[in-house]
């Protein structure tokens, strides 16, 4: 059975941090962990800290990336939710035995070693969910 420990992060779509960070960083409070570009997603993420959990700000860099359709469609806000599982694998074989849509059957690896698989929403009650294996964990 699959071993989903926590929400990782939830993501949301912007215009534009730098804009964003008005709210979450300097109307919250929320410390800035990371920002980064992701040139495979053309966009730029940034990483905010809340307890165990983060909120990651996207932004396109391209007009026509997914995130800049995503954006055009239905306008700012949320993305997708990130889950931990210990066992990428194995979580999404269950998934695709149960009839779940997957986005990606196998999983991705960033460069940092951490595993990630996205299930369509079609499948989840119309929420785009990610799973997350850290490289620390064995599966």
């Amino acid at each position: 059975m699959p071993n989903t420990r926590k929400i990782n992060h939830v993501a949301i779509v912007v215009k534009d941090i730098e804009d964003a960070m008005k709210f979450w960083r300097d109307g919250l409070g929320l410390e800035i962990e990371q920002v980064k570009d992701v040139p495979e997603q053309e966009s730029k993420v940034a990483f905010l800290s809340l307890g165990d959990s983060e909120i990651e700000l996207v932004e396109p860099t391209s007009d026509d990336s997914g995130i800049a359709r995503f954006l055009d469609k239905r306008g700012p806000g949320m993305h997708h939710i990130c889950l931990e599982t210990v066992d990428i694998y194995g979580t999404l074989e269950h998934l695709g035995k149960l009839g779940i849509r997957l986005i990606n059957e196998t999983p991705r690896t960033t460069d940092g070693g951490k595993m990630y698989a996205f299930i369509h929403p079609e499948s989840t009650n119309g929420v785009l969910v990610e799973l997350y294996q850290l490289p620390d964990e064995d599966g």
